[in-house]
């Protein structure tokens, strides 16, 4: 299985939780049928807008989508948070299971 780390995580304006690799494209996500997208200008998958789920949930959703696609990805020290607010971004922490 490969590894990549994440280099952004953001939550849009249109509610969107966008997860961009730092190396790795994943153009046959849909194949998964998960709900996950890859956003090829952004290089990032992505969920569709918020709705019942929590962010946390479609976030262990993006991660369990990329391993069907064989690569593990990682939140890094160096990770970019964006509009993510500390108690999701410690949500994301848990279902990542690292504290970086």
């Amino acid at each position: 299985m490969e590894r990549d780390t994440i280099a952004e995580l953001e939550i849009d304006a249109a509610g969107k939780l966008h997860v961009v690799p730092s190396t790795l494209a994943f153009q046959y996500i849909y194949r998964e049928a998960m709900e996950v997208h890859w956003d090829e200008a952004r290089r990032s998958l992505h969920s569709p807008k918020h709705r019942e789920w929590s962010y946390a949930r479609w976030f262990q959703q993006i991660l369990a989508a990329a391993r069907e696609q064989n690569c593990e990805l990682m939140i890094a020290a160096n990770t970019k948070w964006l509009n993510i607010d500390s108690g999701i971004k410690a949500e994301f922490l848990q279902v990542a299971g690292n504290g970086a």
